[in-house]
């Protein structure tokens, strides 16, 4: 895929019902190189589908849930708790008595992000601390 494809994808992941004229101004084609692009990309498998998400459903599905478990061997954890509230993803962080130093909650769109911070904070992370990843499968709170 060239970068025209990439442009109209990304396009239409912002919003998939604008216009063919819309997107042909945002990546300077004319509107019929995008109509001929669009059914390429379907063609092709790149685009699979359109779907609407409700406000509901996009609370829902677009939340990934995930708790790092820090070990760092009693290393104060101030300077780390303040690198990791950087990331909006980071929902919580919590110092834990035991043999887990931080608790920390993230929420995030996909794997690919959770995979990118946990690069980055693994980075930070004194020499011989661990890093440890639960992902949440199922949730239950008060209403359910």
């Amino acid at each position: 895929m060239d970068g025209f494809g990439q442009k109209i994808i990304a396009a239409l992941e912002e919003n998939a019902r604008q216009s063919v004229s819309a997107i042909a101004k945002q990546v300077n084609l004319s509107r019929t190189a995008v109509s001929e692009r669009i059914k390429r990309l379907e063609d092709n498998g790149e685009i699979l589908g359109y779907q609407v998400l409700t406000k509901i459903h996009a609370q829902e599905t677009n939340q990934l849930k995930a708790y790092f478990e820090i070990k760092q061997g009693g290393y104060k954890s101030a300077a780390l708790v303040q690198y990791l509230l950087q990331y909006p993803e980071v929902k919580h962080c919590h110092a834990t008595s035991g043999q887990v130093d931080l608790l920390v909650h993230l929420e995030f769109s996909n794997m690919e992000r959770l995979h990118d911070i946990i690069f980055d904070v693994d980075k930070e992370l004194p020499k011989g601390a661990k890093l440890i990843t639960h992902m949440v499968v199922q949730e239950w709170n008060q209403n359910n």
